[in-house]
Order: C-alpha cells, then structure tokens, then sequence
C-alpha cells in the first residue's frame, strides 16, 4: 500500500470519526433544548394558588358556633352533647384545615395560623366530648368536671394570645377573639359550678362572636365578587 493511500484512509477515518462527534453533539443540544423548554412549558402550565381562603374559612368557623350556642343554651338536654359534633367535625374542623392549607399556599401564614389553631380547637373539642362520654381515656367519673376545667382554661390561654396579637389589625377582629375569650370564661365557670344560667349566656355570646363572623363573611364576599370592603374599624394600637 502507497503512503499516499494511507494517509487518504487516515483522513477518511478522521473525518468520520469528527462527523459522529458532531452528530453526538447536536443530540445532546435538541435534548438538553426539548428538557428546558419541557420545563419552562411545566412552569407556564401551573398556575399560581389565589383567592381567599376566608370564604371557606368563615362559614366553617360560623357553623360549628352555631350549632355550639345551640348546645349552650340547651336547645338539646345534657344528655343530648354531641348533638353538635357532625357539624363541628365533618364541617367546621375540616373546613379549616382546608382554608389554612389554601392560606399557607397564598403566603398568608397569619390567616393560616388563626384558622389552623381553630381547627385544633374543634377537633380537641369533639375529641373531648366523645372521649368523655365513651370513656376513651379512662378518666374517673370525679375527675371528669375538672378535666372539662383544664380544656376551657388551656384555651382561653392561647385565645387571650391571639386577642392580643390582634391590636395592630382592624378593630373588629379583636373584638370576635376577646368575645371568644369571654365565651370561654363564662363555659368556664357554668362549668365548674354547674350553672345552667351562666351556660346558656355564654350560648348567647357564642351566637353574638357567630355574627360578629358573618359580617366578616359579608366583607370578603364583597371583595370577592368586585364589591368595596366592609368599614372594620381601625386598630386599637397604631403605629
């Protein structure tokens, strides 16, 4: 063989070889090019979470008040307790867990918050009542009125918190927690007393903080539907 056509068969191989490079390479791009546009056609497709999450909040909360008031004032006897329990689980609690899930996805971690730690509160209170009257626990029948004590006083605590981390926010939500708060202590001690007639006023304030979140209802749905928002008075503390 001439060194002429070795050095031919060298060349051929070299290019040969350059060309399935540069097909390898081209490759590599159209896919590298297909995965990032896959990727930016996925973050186009998604669209951001909106809304507010209140009007599905509000309504939860101001059911499983009512149906709490009713309790109260004993539109159903003692025996009757639980009467109120499918509304507040099925209802109020779940309705909360999902207006906090839709608020924390929005980026309004305080309104999650509130409506989180209300459904713990409904949910602790059915889990009281059912635990209490199908002995869940194993609770002593003499213990039994101050377990119901140690319930109402643990969250008039974290109530009387919110209440007072709502004294920057517009009057009017300051005024359903401290209504929420004097509900509580009049439970409290209907309660530990006994008394029918200190129960039933505090079924009265329960439905008085129910309306108190209705207005707040009417405020959101106007904002909702093109409307202006509702006067809320301004905060207690300024600045």
């Amino acid at each position: 063989m001439s060194q002429n056509e070795t050095y031919g068969d060298r060349t051929a191989t070299y290019a040969r070889c350059i060309g399935i490079l540069a097909l390898k390479e081209l490759a590599m791009t159209t896919i590298d090019a297909d995965i990032q546009s896959a990727q930016h056609a996925a973050e186009v497709e998604v669209p951001a979470v909106t809304g507010d999450p209140a009007l599905i909040g509000l309504p939860s909360f101001i059911v499983g008040s009512v149906a709490l008031g009713l309790v109260l004032v004993g539109y159903v006897s003692a025996a009757g307790v639980g009467a109120s329990l499918p509304i507040i689980v099925a209802a109020t609690a779940l309705g909360l867990t999902i207006a906090a899930i839709w608020a924390a996805a929005v980026g309004q971690s305080a309104v999650a918050g509130v409506f989180g730690i209300f459904a713990g509160f409904w949910l602790s209170y059915a889990t009281l009542v059912l635990g209490l009257t199908h002995n869940w626990f194993a609770i002593a029948a003499g213990d039994a009125l101050h377990t119901q004590g140690l319930f109402v006083i643990s969250w008039l605590v974290v109530i009387g918190m919110l209440t007072l981390a709502t004294l920057r926010l517009p009057v009017v939500y300051t005024l359903l927690f401290a209504l929420i708060e004097i509900a509580l202590v009049l439970v409290l001690i209907g309660t530990l007393q006994q008394s029918a007639g200190t129960l039933k006023v505090g079924g009265v304030v329960v439905f008085v903080f129910a309306a108190v979140g209705v207005y707040l209802f009417f405020n959101a749905a106007s904002q909702s539907t093109g409307g202006k928002a509702l006067p809320l008075g301004n905060p207690v503390v300024r600045g």
